[in-house]
């Protein structure tokens, strides 16, 4: 128990020194910033139309199996052994490289991601940076990991939108 206690005291000393030392502390709710930006939807219209792009080849893919399915079924029984390999194995390639296709494509939607959000995020940094500089904050901490943020903590959600242009 005195452990705990301890433990607690030396977590709380640090608060107390912030507030000793004048430090500004400021929350921003950078989520609602985010998806508040334009930037943020043409990068998610450029995201959906790469992935319906892909399922598009899937689906062609995975019809042409079904179709050669479908035939091979109501044909095996006039087909010699060796045709009947040649096709399973033909169906079996198509089921294969339908796949690959689909983990290829989960990678490069993935990384497409990186590349669209990177700059939408770097954005969002600078002008929460830029505001912190300007009214002179020691700290800016995002309300999305904090359970209480008391009365006298500064919002600059509005001053990031501003500095943004958003509304």
């Amino acid at each position: 128990m005195k452990k705990i206690i301890a433990l607690v005291v030396v977590m709380l000393l640090p608060l107390g020194a912030f507030a000793q030392s004048g430090a500004k502390i400021a929350c921003v709710k950078a989520n609602e910033v985010y998806m508040a930006m334009p930037e943020l939807e043409a990068a998610m219209k450029k995201l959906e139309a790469l992935n319906e792009e892909y399922m598009v080849e899937l689906k062609g893919m995975q019809e042409d199996a079904q179709n050669k399915y479908q035939a091979f079924m109501a044909q095996q029984d006039s087909l010699s052994e060796n045709i009947k390999m040649r096709r399973m194995q033909e169906i079996e390639q198509i089921n294969a490289r339908s796949e690959e296709l689909y983990q290829f494509a989960q990678q490069d939607i993935q990384k497409k991601q990186g590349e669209l959000l990177a700059p939408v995020n770097q954005k969002l940094q600078k002008a929460i940076s830029d505001v912190g500089a300007e009214k002179g904050f020691t700290y800016i901490i995002d309300v999305a990991n904090l359970i209480y943020v008391g009365a006298d903590a500064e919002d600059i959600t509005p001053l990031v939108k501003a500095k943004l242009g958003l509304k």
